[in-house]
C-alpha cells in the first residue's frame, strides 16, 4: 500500500511540473502509461539454472509460487503438503503426517515409507539438497519463492532428480530494515505464529531472524472398547527458527544460514476398515474426530532437525566463483497403531474382541532415526562474458551417515517391545558438471550440459529381536554406480512476447537399498534407474502484458525404474526394478490481469504413466478386491496371490491436476479490501502398484477462501483476514495400509481461521 501511495505522489508531482512547462498533453500520456504498466504482470525471476533469469526465457518447465497465492495456500498452519495439486504435475502425500512428505512430479515418485528411501524428486532449500525425507518436512515460513522444475534436472542439480526438483528460496538479509509478525487462530484450537526481522548491523553486514510456532490441541477421541479416551490424538506443537548473516564486500559476499526445527505431536491417524468393502467409499459411520485403536495412548511423533550452510561468492572480472558448504541433521521417533483398530490377538488363548471390522493381527510399530549427518560441498565457476558464449563448471560432494531403528511392540502385552532392527547406511557421492550457453543470434540460444556422478552406499541391517520368531540376523550390502547425465535445450525468441523452447535430458537415480527386516529376512536392492525426457513448449506474454500463457508437452521413458512393493499381506517392503516405464502429457500454466481489481491464475496438467514389464508381479492386499490379473505362489502360510503389473499406471500418479485462483482488490477508505479463492482438483489415483477397488483413491476437490483488509500507518502495513481451507469439507481416503485390513488415511478436514499480520519497514 505504501509503495502505491509513493507511486501516486510521484505521478502527481511529475504531472504538475510538466504542466507548468506547457506540456500537459505529454503529462497525460505519461500518467496513462504509468497506469498501464501497474496493471501488468510482474516479471518472475527464477534460479532454475543456478543463475537469476527471467522465467519466461528459461528452457525448462518451471512454475513459481510467491506472494499472495503462497500466503493463501499456507494458511491454516499447514505443512509442506499444502502444495499438493497447486502447481501443474505436482502432488505430495505422506503416511507420517507432517514429518515425511513424498513428492511426485509427472507421475514419478516413491511410495516407500522407510527412512532411507530415496525419491526421484529432490527438494533444495537455499541451494542445499535435503536428501532424507525427514529433512523435506521442514516448515515453510518467511519464504520468498517456491519453484518447481519439471523433468530431469540431473546436469546442474545432480543425483536423484530424474522426475524434477522442488526449490525453496527464503527471504535473505539486506541493508534495509524490515520484518513482519503474524498470528492466526483456527479450528480445533490451532495457533499459527511466525515472524521475522532483518536489517543492517554495519554498512557491510546484515542479518535476518525468522521464527515459527504452531500449536494444535489433540481432538481425536478413541472409542475402542476398554481404551476410551477423549482428545488423544491429532495435536502437535511445532517450533522452528532460521538465522542468517550476510556480508557484502566490494567483490565478495558471504551468507551464513542456521536453521532448526522441533516437532512434538501425534502421527497421522490410521483408521481400520474405513473403506467400505467392494468400493472406494468411506464407511457410512465415518467420523473425522474418532478412532478405534488399542494402542492410541502410546502413539507419538517427535522430530528434531538442524542445519547450517555457508555460501561464499567472489566476483572476478569475467567470472563468479561460488562455494556452498552445508551440514544437515535430523532425528525422529514415530510410533503408531498401524492396523488402526483394536484386537486381532489372543490373551491366554482367549480371542480378544476386535474392530472395527476384521483385524487379522495387531500391528504396533515405530521407526526412528537416532543419528543422522549430511555433509555437502559445491564449488562452481560461472562466466559473465558480454559475448555469445557463457558457461559454468563445478564439482559436488555428498556424504551421509544414517542410522535407522525399527521397532515392533506387543499390543496384547501393554506394548512391550518384541522386535528390533538397527540399520546403518553410509552414502558417499561426488560429481563434476558443466553447462554451456551459446547465443547463435538475437533470437536463438542453445544450452548443453554434462554431469558425471559416482554414488556408493554401504549398508548393514542388524536384527536382534523378531516379533515372528525369526531370530537374530545380520545382513550387509553394498551398492554403487556411476552415470553421465546430460541435457540439450534451445530457446527461440519468436517475438518480444513469445519464446519457444525444446529440451531433451537424461538423468538417473542411484541404486537403493531396503532393509526393513522386522517381518522378513530379505534386504532388497534396486539397480539405478535412468530416464530420457523430451519436451517442447511455448512461454508467452499476451494482451500487452496482462496475460501469461506457458504450455508444455512431454514424453519420457524410464529404464529399470525403482519401485517399492509396499505391504501386500505382510508388513515389509521390497524393492523391484520395472523393465520400462513411459509417461507423456501436457502442462498449462497461466496468469491473468482481468482488470484493475481482478487477478486470476489457471493451471492444468495431464500425465499418463504406464509400467511395461510382462514379468513384474507383486504381493497383494489381505482383504481388498484386486482387479489386476493374478497368479499364486507358495508362501509360508499357504498360497499367496501375485498381481501382474504390466500396463498399470504408477501409484499416486493422477492423470489430471488443475488449479484455479481468483483475487479481488478494491481501495476502500484508507486501505484495500481483498478477497481471494482457489480450487484445486486431483483426479483418481492408485495407492499401490497393483490395482484394486478399495485402494483406488477417488478424485479430490479442495476449495479455499481468504478475505480481509490491509492498511498503512507510517512505517507499518497491517492486514486482518479470515480464511477457510477445504471449504466443502471434502473427506476422501488419500493413503492406505494394505497388509492387514483396509486401513485408510483421510485428508485434512475443513479449517476456518482468522489472521492478523503486520509488516514494518
Amino acid at each position: 500500500m505504501k509503495s502505491l501511495k509513493k507511486s501516486a505522489i510521484a505521478t502527481i508531482i511529475n504531472a504538475a511540473l510538466l504542466s507548468a512547462a506547457g506540456t500537459s498533453i505529454s503529462a497525460f500520456a505519461a500518467e496513462e502509461e504509468t497506469a498501464k504498466k501497474s496493471n501488468q504482470l510482474e516479471v518472475i525471476q527464477v534460479t532454475a539454472r543456478k543463475r537469476v533469469e527471467n522465467a519466461q526465457e528459461v528452457p525448462v518447465a518451471v512454475s513459481a509460487l510467491q506472494g499472495d497465492n503462497l500466503d493463501a495456500y499456507s494458511s491454516a498452519g499447514m505443512d509442506i503438503r499444502f502444495l499438493n495439486a497447486k502447481i501443474p504435475s505436482l502432488s505430495i502425500e505422506s503416511s507420517f503426517g507432517r514429518s515425511f512428505p513424498r513428492f511426485y512430479v509427472r507421475g514419478l515418485g516413491n511410495t516407500d515409507f522407510d527412512l532411507n528411501a530415496s525419491q526421484p524428486v529432490s527438494l533444495v532449500v537455499d541451494e542445499v539438497v535435503q536428501e532424507n525425507a525427514i529433512l523435506k518436512g521442514f516448515p515453510v515460513f518467511d519464504v520468498e519463492r517456491v519453484e518447481v522444475l519439471r523433468g530431469p534436472q540431473g546436469t546442474l542439480f545432480g543425483r536423484n532428480t530424474p522426475a524434477g526438483l522442488v526449490k525453496f528460496d527464503t527471504v535473505k538479509p539486506s541493508q534495509e530494515f524490515d520484518g513482519y509478525g503474524s498470528v492466526s487462530y483456527g479450528s480445533r484450537g490451532a495457533v499459527d505464529t511466525s515472524g521475522a526481522v532483518g536489517g543492517a548491523l554495519t554498512d557491510r553486514l546484515s542479518a535476518r531472524v525468522s521464527l515459527l510456532w504452531q500449536d494444535k490441541d489433540d481432538y481425536i477421541d478413541n472409542q475402542a472398547p476398554g481404551f476410551e479416551a477423549k482428545d488423544e490424538q491429532g495435536g502437535y506443537t511445532e517450533k522452528a527458527a532460521r538465522v542468517q548473516f550476510l556480508y557484502e564486500g566490494d567483490d565478495f559476499t558471504a551468507l551464513l544460514n542456521y536453521h532448526t526445527r522441533d516437532l512434538d505431536g501425534s502421527p497421522i491417524a490410521f483408521r481400520a476398515n474405513v473403506i467400505k468393502a467392494g468400493t472406494n467409499e468411506l464407511v457410512d459411520n465415518y467420523e473425522n474426530d474418532v478412532v478405534y485403536q488399542d494402542a492410541a495412548s502410546r502413539s507419538t511423533q517427535q522430530v528434531e532437525s538442524e542445519g547450517a550452510s555457508l555460501k561464499l561468492e567472489w566476483e572476478l572480472k569475467n567470472h563468479t566463483i561460488t562455494s556452498i558448504s552445508a551440514w544437515e541433521s535430523a532425528e525422529i521417533y514415530s510410533r503408531a497403531d498401524i492396523d488402526g483398530g483394536y484386537g486381532g490377538f489372543s490373551i491366554d488363548d482367549v480371542p480378544v474382541a476386535m474392530g472395527p471390522g476384521f483385524i487379522p493381527f495387531s500391528s504396533e510399530s515405530a521407526d526412528g532415526i537416532p543419528d543422522h549427518n549430511q555433509l555437502t560441498q559445491e564449488l562452481r565457476l560461472s562466466s559473465n562474458f558480454d559475448g555469445d558464449l557463457n558457461y559454468q563448471v563445478g564439482v559436488f560432494y555428498f556424504d551421509e551417515e544414517l542410522t535407522i531403528e525399527n521397532f515392533s511392540y506387543d499390543t496384547s502385552n501393554n506394548g512391550v517391545l518384541n522386535g528390533y532392527v538397527r540399520q546403518q547406511q553410509d552414502t558417499t557421492a561426488w560429481a563434476v558438471f558443466g553447462s554451456v550457453d551459446y547465443t547463435f543470434s538475437d533470437d536463438l540460444k542453445v544450452t548443453a550440459g554434462l554431469r558425471y556422478s559416482d554414488d556408493d552406499k554401504d549398508f548393514v541391517a542388524d536384527r536382534t529381536l523378531s516379533p515372528i520368531g525369526g531370530g537374530a540376523l545380520l545382513v550387509e550390502r553394498d551398492v554403487s554406480d556411476d552415470h553421465v547425465s546430460w541435457d540439450l535445450s534451445a530457446n527461440y525468441k519468436v517475438n518480444d512476447d513469445v519464446n519457444w523452447y525444446g529440451r531433451v535430458a537424461n538423468s538417473f537415480r542411484a541404486p537403493s537399498l531396503q532393509g526393513r527386516i522386522l517381518f522378513g529376512d530379505d534386504v532388497t536392492t534396486a539397480e539405478s534407474e535412468t530416464v530420457t525426457s523430451y519436451e517442447t513448449g511455448i512461454k508467452s506474454d499476451v494482451l500487452d502484458g496482462q496475460g501469461r500463457v506457458n504450455a508444455t508437452v512431454f514424453y519420457y521413458t524410464m529404464d529399470d525404474q525403482q519401485l517399492t512393493a509396499v505391504g501386500g499381506g505382510a508388513n515389509f517392503n521390497r524393492l523391484v526394478n520395472a523393465d520400462k516405464t513411459t509417461g507423456y502429457g501436457f502442462e498449462l500454466d497461466t496468469q491473468w490481469v482481468l482488470s484493475d481489481e481482478f487477478n486470476a491464475t489457471f493451471n492444468l496438467s495431464y500425465n499418463k504413466t504406464e509400467i511395461k514389464d510382462n514379468d513384474l508381479a507383486v504381493a497383494v492386499c489381505a482383504q481388498c478386491t484386486v482387479t489386476d490379473p493374478t497368479f499364486q505362489v507358495a508362501g509360508a502360510f499357504g498360497p499367496e496371490d501375485r498381481a501382474i503389473l504390466d500396463g498399470n499406471s504408477l501409484p499416486h500418479a493422477p492423470e489430471w491436476i488443475s488449479n484455479f485462483t481468483l483475487r479481488y482488490t478494491k481501495e476502500l477508505a484508507d486501505g484495500n479490501f481483498f478477497a481471494s479463492g482457489d480450487i484445486s482438483y486431483r483426479s483418481k489415483i492408485n495407492m499401490f502398484l497393483y490395482e484394486s477397488v478399495e485402494f483406488e483413491g477417488k478424485e479430490l476437490i479442495e476449495t479455499g477462501l481468504r478475505t480481509g483488509y490491509t492498511w498503512s500507518e507510517g512505517d507499518y502495513e497491517y492486514e486482518v483476514a479470515a480464511f477457510v481451507r477445504n471449504l466443502f469439507d471434502e473427506q476422501q481416503v488419500i493413503g492406505a495400509v494394505d497388509f492387514n485390513n483396509n486401513t485408510g488415511i483421510v485428508n485434512e478436514e475443513r479449517y476456518v481461521g482468522a489472521e492478523f499480520k503486520v509488516n514494518f519497514f
